[in-house]
Formats: C-alpha cells, sequence, structure tokens
C-alpha cells in the first residue's frame, strides 16, 4: 500500500477531524508511522482517547480508499500532503488545514491556487455552473485545488 493510502486512511478514520490529524502527523510524522504507533502512545496526543487508540490501532483501511486513489490516477490527479514542499504555504497557516489536497494541474505558487466548495448533493444547475466556472480558471492559469469531496468539489476538478 502506497504512502498516499496512509493519508486517504487516516483520515478515514471516525474521530479524526483535521485538527487531531494534524496533531498525530506533527507527533509521529506521517499516517504510516500513526497506524504502526502502540495505543498508549497514541494517547500521549491531545484529544486521543483509549476508544480513538483502539479504533486507530485496530482500522483497516477501507476499499473506497483505493477506489479513490484508482480514480485519482485514471483523473490525472494528485495528492498534495501537509508535509509535502508543494502544500500551499497560506492554507498551511489556517486552524484546520486540511491533511492532504487533491491538485489537477500543477501548483504554482500560491496566487493561482483556488479551492471551489460547495454541497455534496448539489442540483444539476450547481454543478453546471461550477464546470464553466473552473473551466474558465483554468483556462487562464488557476489551478484548482479540493480535498475532493463529492458534488461541488468533484465537479471543480
Amino acid at each position: 500500500m502506497g504512502s498516499a493510502a496512509y493519508w486517504l486512511a487516516l483520515k478515514a478514520v471516525p474521530g479524526i477531524g483535521n485538527r487531531l490529524y494534524r496533531r498525530l502527523i506533527d507527533r509521529f510524522g506521517d499516517p504510516e508511522n500513526v497506524f504502526s504507533t502502540p495505543k498508549n502512545r497514541l494517547m500521549e496526543v491531545e484529544g486521543v482517547s483509549g476508544r480513538l487508540a483502539s479504533a486507530i490501532s485496530q482500522f483497516r483501511i477501507p476499499h473506497e480508499v483505493y477506489e479513490d486513489l484508482a480514480y485519482v490516477r485514471k483523473r490525472g490527479f494528485k495528492i498534495i500532503t501537509f508535509n509535502d514542499p508543494e502544500y500551499p504555504s497560506y492554507l498551511r497557516q489556517i486552524h484546520d488545514p486540511p491533511p492532504f489536497l487533491y491538485v489537477y494541474g500543477n501548483l504554482q505558487g500560491d496566487n493561482l491556487n483556488i479551492a471551489v466548495v460547495g454541497s455534496r448533493i448539489p442540483t444539476p444547475y450547481g454543478l453546471s455552473i461550477t464546470y464553466d466556472l473552473c473551466e474558465d480558471l483554468v483556462c487562464l492559469g488557476f489551478t484548482v485545488v479540493s480535498g475532493f469531496a463529492r458534488g461541488i468539489d468533484t465537479a471543480a476538478h
């Protein structure tokens, strides 16, 4: 299993949000290390209860993670993790930055990157407008970045 699978899998553990994800990465370096860390050491991280430490230790990567990775490869996207030097520096500074981004295109500094977020259950009109808007932005040199949620995020890519 590749490194990207671990990044996606850790986000799939129920109870791990962006801030706790960041604390785990700050302490253990990367998600693969988090999954191999003993429960008692996981519980040293603020916000990790005994129940969550057990969930992390016993977690098995769901099939959906592999489906997402296959989709990413098929579409030519790439995953930029918080530890990657390409991760946008302005985004890194917010209160709870996402642990990874799905990127289509090349990140070229912080000035030409744009995130498009919206409903996970958009209307057909919302999908159409998002697609058209993002197509125009890409033609102007912007790179679309997102957390790749279903709905508007997917249409943005």
